[in-house]
This record gives structure tokens, C-alpha cells and sequence, in this order.
């Protein structure tokens, strides 16, 4: 007997085709976190300048970084979860136009109040970029999480790389009031995320029915778990950002205090090691990918230990030349966290975002804030002798846990 046209069995539901990757939404992101992150470097790349000009100590310089940090490190978190819950496709030019009007202030102050006010509101501006476009860059990347993001961030590597060469210059032979000259950089950001925003916005309709399409394979570890591996990735990155604000803020200084080198010298050899951090970046997502963040994460926050312990004994070229592997294998680290993190807490990529950039720029703001004090009574040469040590924190990522067979057990499930 015939089985009737009711009784076959029904196919099964295909598998939702994954969308491709959107390299000109990620290229768009990656020329805007250039310009911002160029804009925002403009700040350290300045402190030889404002030092002379408002008489300031190693603890006012750090002051200003962590203004500028702090603002960040506390809005990102609380935008990101925001905007997670209630999406803003415009809040990116919105928050480019307020680090357009700090960088205008700080092209005209005359007090150090005033370049504590300039510090926040490029600080503000920042807070808004980050979370937003890593959440734009993940719903972008075509299921590339790792790829997506590090191209994301080395546009923001290589604006921070370009920034110091730019001031060296433009900025430092033309004084202060040059600064504003960048506000070009400003303009030409908030027309390109408004082009972004319109994307963004086009995506959000058809938002719901991916997250669903998605959900069964998401990693899910019980909440005590979660905020233990959380804890962990929270001291790696203090590792990271700790060291490298030994180096964005005081490289300079130490390099002239102990070479007798200019501050044009010694600011293109802070270009050297930012050029060799945006390299980094671009590495360490897709190789994440591949192999898995955990190695990732282990090999870039540990595996630059040798060459940190090397460099506060090494002559003017060996210092150049080690702070090349020093930025190419700690910049690997930032996207294998946050695409790890992201994983790790499905579902909330802006919060995740803002939570771990928030977080990296408080760290880098304390850590300048803490080494600017330790230079004024100890010395400069003190802050990298015991800056070497931090990278041994990268231990602590033995203790992260695969996400694969989590997410294995989550698609069995359903």
C-alpha cells in the first residue's frame, strides 16, 4: 500500500547559508578607526610639545591619559549595552562629532583644565566608536568573527602609527594650533559612518531571524564559569594595555632621557613600534580562526616575555629593533580576546565590545596615570625594568577553556 502525500516524512529544515563576508562595510570601518585612532594618538605624540608649553610633570601628563581613558573605559561598557538592547545605526557619526570638537579644543587651550576637557570629549567620542563598529565589524564578517575583527582594529593600529609621525611633522614644527588641521580627519570619519549608518540600519529588519538562525550552535558555559574566564581575560588584558602605555606615553621620554636622541627621533621610533603593532593585528584574528584563540592569546601575551626582559638593557638600535617583536606578537592578542569573549557571552557583542575596550583603555589610562607618578620619583629607566615582568601574567590563559565542544553539545541539543 501506497504511503499518501500527508504521510511522507517532511525534509529536513535547511541549514541557514551563512551570509558572506562585507569586506567594503569592513574596509569603510577599518579607514574610520584609522582616522579616529590617528585623531586620539595625536594626544601622546603631543606631550613633549604641551610639556614645555604648560610646564607640566610626568603626573599631569598622566593625568591627561587618564582622563582621556577613563571617559572612554567608563561609557563603553554601559553604550554597548545599550545599543545592544536598543540599536542607534547614526550614534557613530554622533560620537565622531564630539572628538571633532575636542580635537578643536585642543588646538586652542591655554590651561591645563582646558586640555583635561579636550582629553574627555575625544575620550566620549571614542567610547561610542568602539563598541558600536566591533558589533557592525561582527555582523559584517560572514561568520569570520576573528578576520572581521582584526581588520577592524588594524585600521585603528595604523591611524595610532600614522598619528606620531603626523605630529612630528606638522604638529611639532608649527606648534598647538596646527592640531586643528586634523579636524579634516574628523569630517571625512562622520561622513563615511554615516554611510555605515545606512547599512546598519538596512541590516537591523532581518536581524531577529539570524540571531534565531544561529542561537542552536552559541557556546554556553554556566555563569560562575563564565565570569571566572571572564576574570582571566580581564588579567591578560591588563597585562597588555599596562605595558603598552609604558610605551605609547613614555617611549619617547625614555628614549631621549637615556640616548640624548630629539623628540623628532625618538618619535619615529615610536612609529617603528606602532607600525609593527598594526601588523600584529591583522595576524592574530585570522590565525585565531584557524588554529583557535586559546593559542593565540597564550602565544601573544606570553611569548613576548623574552624580548620585554631584553629591552631595558639594550643600546639605541637593539631597543629599536625589539620593540619590532614586542609590538608584532602582543598586538595579536586584542582580537583573539574579544572574538573569544564575544563567543563566550553569545548574543551581546556591543556589551562584550565595550566591556573589553572600555576595560583596555581604563588600563591603559591607570597605567599611565601609575608609571607617570613611578617616573617622577624613581626614574624612567625604573618604569621598563619592571614594565618587563608583566607579560609573565600570560600564564593565567592556561586556565581558558575550549569553546568547541561547548558549542558541539549546544547544536546536539537542538
Amino acid at each position: 500500500m501506497s504511503a499518501s502525500a500527508n504521510d511522507l516524512p517532511l525534509p529536513a529544515p535547511a541549514a541557514p547559508t551563512p551570509a558572506a563576508t562585507a569586506f567594503p562595510i569592513l574596509a569603510t570601518l577599518s579607514v574610520c578607526h584609522l582616522l579616529n585612532d590617528l585623531i586620539q594618538s595625536l594626544l601622546p605624540a603631543l606631550y613633549p610639545l604641551l610639556k614645555d608649553a604648560f610646564a607640566l610633570d610626568f603626573g599631569q601628563i598622566g593625568l591627561i591619559t587618564l582622563t582621556f581613558q577613563f571617559t572612554a573605559s567608563l561609557l563603553q561598557p554601559v553604550i554597548g549595552l545599550y545599543t545592544d538592547r536598543h540599536p542607534k545605526p547614526y550614534s557613530l557619526a554622533i560620537g565622531m562629532c564630539s572628538t571633532l570638537l575636542g580635537l578643536l579644543l585642543l588646538s586652542r587651550a591655554t590651561s591645563f583644565p582646558v586640555l583635561l576637557v579636550a582629553a574627555a570629549l575625544i575620550g566620549t567620542g571614542s567610547s561610542v566608536f568602539h563598541p558600536e563598529s566591533s558589533r557592525i565589524a561582527r555582523m559584517a564578517s560572514g561568520g569570520r568573527h576573528g578576520l572581521a575583527q582584526s581588520l577592524f582594529q588594524v585600521g585603528g593600529n595604523v591611524g595610532s602609527a600614522i598619528g606620531p609621525l603626523l605630529a612630528a611633522w606638522i604638529v611639532m614644527p608649527r606648534g598647538q594650533g596646527s592640531v586643528a588641521w586634523f579636524a579634516l580627519a574628523a569630517l571625512a570619519a562622520i561622513v563615511l559612518l554615516s554611510r555605515i549608518g545606512g547599512w546598519y540600519a538596512a541590516r537591523l529588519a532581518t536581524a531577529p531571524a539570524r540571531r534565531g538562525a544561529v542561537a542552536a550552535g552559541e557556546a554556553r558555559l554556566p555563569s560562575r564559569r563564565v565570569a571566572g574566564v571572564l576574570l582571566v581575560l580581564g588579567l591578560l588584558i591588563f597585562s597588555k594595555y599596562f605595558y603598552l602605555a609604558s610605551l605609547t606615553s613614555y617611549y619617547t621620554f625614555y628614549l631621549m632621557h637615556r640616548f640624548g636622541i630629539d623628540a623628532q627621533g625618538a618619535q619615529l621610533r615610536l612609529f617603528v613600534f606602532l607600525g609593527a603593532v598594526a601588523v600584529g593585528t591583522i595576524a592574530g584574528g585570522p590565525i585565531g580562526d584557524r588554529i583557535g584563540r586559546r593559542y593565540v592569546i597564550w602565544g601573544s601575551i606570553l611569548g613576548v616575555l623574552p624580548f620585554t626582559l631584553l629591552l631595558p638593557h639594550a643600546d639605541l638600535l637593539w631597543t629599536t629593533l625589539l620593540t619590532i617583536p614586542i609590538g608584532l606578537i602582543l598586538a595579536s592578542a586584542f582580537a583573539a580576546i574579544l572574538v573569544y569573549a564575544q563567543d563566550l557571552v553569545p548574543g551581546k557583542p556591543g556589551t562584550i565590545a565595550g566591556l573589553f575596550f572600555g576595560f583596555a583603555f581604563g588600563m591603559g589610562g591607570l597605567g599611565a596615570a601609575v608609571l607617570g607618578q613611578l617616573a617622577d620619583h624613581a626614574g624612567i629607566d625604573t618604569v621598563y625594568a619592571l614594565c618587563a615582568w608583566l607579560p609573565a601574567i600570560g600564564l593565567l590563559a592556561w586556565f581558558l577553556p575550549s569553546l568547541a565542544p561547548v558549542r558541539e553539545a549546544a547544536t546536539a541539543r537542538h
